[in-house]
């Protein structure tokens, strides 16, 4: 009887997959009243500001009915505001503390008389266990499917071997800039797997993220989260930064390559070349939404900064569409440029830069018609919109031209610090910074949007093809 009740409660769980590590609304209400900052995360995991981990139970029969409440804790009398071990709900859902020892070592609580709820729960079935969890033998049945990864299963981390070459390994120079306290970079090459994982004040990369296949792109979402796609992988990874582990993998039919984030509507948009199509995917869930079919082979994606349009170059023709999000995903044709390196929209107009031509192109997105075509800085390989500003980094000089795109008009030429190869200029988040990344030189360098300064030109030990920021996080058992 007992091993039909625990299967039938996996069959239930199983039957509502999708849905399973959606906790009710009342459970998060609850929650947030006394954590307020509390990370819901989407395989149901919810994280404590300091650290602590509750791991939730779905139960085989969700119970609706009467008032909602906390009907019980272990243990007894206990709020949740003292963060007791199992948290059991009037609707059945239960919450289990990971209790950590003074070894480090991560379980669960152990109870003499287990609750009929606990017996009938079952951890969500896309959770990732934290590792080397231990479980007590009278409430195994709440693994279903799971696995406990061991110390030696599904570890991203590296060690850094620092140069002999480098005998210092502190930058002084970055403690004079507050939008870099207490972040921590995420760097990928062009030549390694790995992602390095670099404190900002450091040269040497504190530890790496192990890849099985060389980054094409990473991007980060919440400060809780790395989305990586890679060279042959037709998956892209989300790497838990609390746990330092690829929490999962989102297949797609196709190698997946650039992504796009609208942070505003919580999505990402996966660029498939090889199918013609761009991936829409809930930054929510980690589940995709929406295949959106295209014209030709789409690279050099953009999103618009109000969310509702698309552009991307068809690398086989050489012709620019836009789509529009918020009309039936209707494609526009924008025109044929040759060799395109990058798109920009603001202020109603297309900008795009041909790199081996160093030429810029302004498009009227109403009319569709050519503005203007000039020279600009050689081999633009980027360019960043802030304001009414549009950054375009040259490689070739490694140099930055500023167009005032209200009279499209160069006001200002920046030369960056570096005999290397720039390769891309990205915005850190709610700041007025920008950090340019370079592949050749072990360096990344600080410009100042506002001012248009360089203010800082920092060493790395290794060459820098794209970089995330992110705030450091409490690791998960640590």
């Amino acid at each position: 009887m007992r091993k039909l009740i625990i299967a039938l409660a996996i069959a239930a769980a199983a039957s509502v997959s999708a849905y399973a590590t959606q906790l009710p609304n009342e459970i998060k209400t609850c929650v947030t009243k006394e954590f307020p900052k509390a990370n819901f995360r989407f395989d149901g995991v919810i994280i404590l500001p300091d650290g602590t981990v509750y791991l939730p139970l779905i139960p085989s029969k969700f119970d609706a009915k009467g008032e909602f409440k906390i009907k019980s804790t272990y243990p007894a009398g206990k709020k949740l505001s003292q963060k007791p071990d199992v948290v059991i709900f009037s609707n059945d859902y239960v919450l289990m503390k990971v209790i950590v020892d003074s070894k480090g070592k991560k379980g669960l609580a152990n109870l003499t008389d287990v609750p009929m709820e606990v017996r009938m729960g079952l951890l969500p079935q896309d959770m990732l266990v934290p590792t080397n969890l231990s479980i007590p033998q009278n409430i195994k049945n709440i693994i279903g499917n799971l696995e406990i990864p061991t110390s030696k299963d599904s570890i991203v981390t590296a060690p850094i071997v620092q140069p002999k070459t480098v005998s210092d390994n502190k930058i002084n120079s970055l403690a004079n800039i507050p939008e870099l306290k207490n972040k921590i970079l995420y760097v990928s090459t062009s030549f390694s797997k790995n992602i390095q994982v670099v404190n900002p004040e450091k040269k040497i990369p504190e530890y790496a993220l192990q890849q099985n296949h060389i980054p094409i792109m990473i991007k980060g979402y919440d400060d809780m989260f790395l989305l990586v796609t890679s060279y042959g992988k037709k998956a892209v990874d989300v790497i838990s930064l609390a746990d330092d582990k690829v929490i999962k993998q989102i297949e797609i039919k196709t190698q997946p390559d650039e992504l796009i984030m609208d942070y505003k509507n919580k999505l990402a948009y996966i660029s498939s070349p090889e199918d013609s199509s761009v991936y829409v995917l809930s930054l929510e869930t980690m589940t995709l939404k929406k295949q959106i079919k295209l014209n030709g082979m789409c690279e050099k994606i953009i999103l618009s900064d109000d969310g509702t349009r698309i552009f991307y170059n068809d690398k086989q023709t050489n012709t620019i569409w836009a789509v529009e999000l918020d009309n039936e995903y209707l494609l526009k044709e924008i025109g044929k440029f040759p060799n395109v390196s990058k798109i920009a929209y603001v202020n109603g107009k297309v900008y795009i830069t041909s790199r081996t031509k160093s030429r810029l192109a302004i498009v009227d997105y109403g009319t569709l018609g050519l503005m203007s075509e000039n020279s600009i800085t050689e081999k633009p390989v980027d360019m960043l919109v802030y304001k009414n500003d549009l950054f375009v980094l040259g490689a070739s000089e490694n140099t930055i031209e500023v167009i005032d795109t209200v009279r499209d008009k160069v006001t200002d030429t920046i030369v960056l610090p570096t005999n290397g190869f720039s390769t891309k200029i990205n915005r850190i988040d709610g700041t007025n910074l920008a950090l340019i990344s370079d592949a050749k030189a072990g360096k990344y360098i600080i410009l100042n949007l506002d001012t248009k300064k360089v203010i800082a030109d920092n060493p790395i030990a290794t060459p820098v093809s794209s970089i995330v920021v992110a705030n450091k996080i409490k690791k998960i058992g640590k």
